[in-house]
């Protein structure tokens, strides 16, 4: 085989891997769903069941009291339900801001050092009291119905976790983060398709409910939770599911270096909790669900690798077809927009033409980073929450 075969072959098969991900992959699932015996519809809950609502915290002073406010106005009997905010050994003004809300129900779990998020809500077990447990994040907002669907979920037994649907929102449309909307709708609309063949892989760690049962022991610190749950769930029979009336409005991230940062970290841990649980890749024990499994996270972060390989065969035919320049060109271009997207001013508009391309691009680049950084065991177990927009209730409607 010539070096000129051998390199088209490696641009039909990465190119032909990347199309499988993003949408053979989704279009599998339309086809397998559609052949599965639909699942009997569950009955409604008897009654609605005690929560814990968990709010894991770190300096948030500038959010916390509106983050509070919102889901205390969440529609759900308040006899029923908990709220514990723990607040990863805070130092500004978090403690006191909770503190306003006791007489009001909220509750306060102060850590006396930073263990980071997983270990956080680790220490916070103890102390839940539902039957059902609600994490959340203290960057979001949660429409006020959102909370009743996501329990109604729990009606059909096969469900051991729910999860929101989430919607990216900013203020301004056309800043450097704008493909992330693109890219959530997306996400959500491959879940609602996982959950109608048998169940999604990971909940949205924003606003996810899981049974208590399932979360009976302490996860390593350097574990993602969200995703664990889901694995945790399917290892003891149960299924995950994504409730589309559940919905989690997630600012934006205006700052494309702060999103490749919260994507390098979540996607390393993403990894290890992968490993933690990577029996669940065995299809002779979990059927469908390691296909899913496989499809869903580790073709998505193998999709720079599989650039990185097209990159290299373009070059390769580039010396003697214009087409491939052409291709050579094109990624050229991309990299030039993720640069530009990289320096771009927070809160300065930035052409749609370009911030699609740069996010894409710096994503890619952030799951390549945090691929290397899971191979070599370099552990990020310190928690430091992203810091989001703040987004108005009129905003979001």
């Amino acid at each position: 085989m010539t070096v000129a075969s051998l390199s088209v072959w490696l641009l039909g098969a990465a190119l032909g891997f990347v199309a499988y991900t993003y949408v053979g992959f989704p279009l599998l699932l339309i086809v397998v769903a559609a052949l599965r015996r639909r699942r009997p519809r569950a009955a409604a809950l008897v009654q609605w069941p005690n929560v814990s609502i968990v709010l894991p915290v770190y300096n948030e002073e500038a959010v916390i009291r509106r983050t509070l406010e919102n889901l205390l106005q969440l529609d759900y009997p308040p006899e029923r339900r908990q709220l514990l905010v723990v607040s990863d050994a805070s130092t500004d003004r978090t403690h006191a801001i909770v503190s306003e809300f006791a007489d009001r129900g909220v509750e306060l779990l102060r850590l006396s050092r930073r263990v980071g998020k997983t270990a956080a809500e680790n220490a916070a077990r103890p102390l839940l009291r539902g039957e059902l447990i609600v994490h959340t994040d203290a960057s979001v907002q949660v429409e006020r119905g959102a909370l009743k669907a996501l329990i109604a979920s729990f009606a059909d037994p096969s469900v051991g976790v729910a999860s929101s649907r989430n919607v990216s929102v900013a203020r301004l449309d056309e800043h450097a983060n704008y493909a992330e909307s693109w890219y959530v709708g997306y996400d959500m609309w491959v879940r609602e398709l996982e959950t109608r063949f048998s169940g999604i892989v990971g909940a949205a760690g924003c606003f996810y409910a899981a049974r208590a049962s399932i979360q009976t022991y302490a996860l390593p610190d350097d574990l993602s939770p969200d995703f664990a749950a889901s694995l945790i769930a399917r290892e003891r029979g149960f299924r995950t599911v994504s409730v589309r009336q559940a919905v989690c409005f997630v600012p934006r991230i205006a700052s494309l270096r702060r999103e490749y940062r919260r994507k390098v970290r979540t996607i390393a841990r993403g990894w290890r909790t992968l490993y933690f649980k990577s029996g669940l890749l065995d299809p002779r024990r979990y059927g469908a669900f390691s296909w899913v499994l496989a499809s869903h996270k580790i073709c998505r972060w193998l999709v720079p690798h599989a650039g990185v390989l097209a990159l290299a065969a373009l070059a390769w035919l580039g010396r003697d077809a214009g087409w491939a320049r052409w291709g050579v060109g094109l990624g050229v271009g991309a990299g030039l927009c993720a640069g530009l997207g990289w320096w771009w001013p927070d809160g300065r508009r930035l052409p749609k033409a370009i911030a699609v391309p740069a996010y894409l691009v710096i994503g890619n680049l952030a799951a390549l980073h945090a691929g290397i950084r899971a191979a070599t065991g370099i552990r990020t177990p310190t928690w430091e929450p992203t810091r989001r927009e703040a987004i108005q209730p009129a905003e979001m409607a």
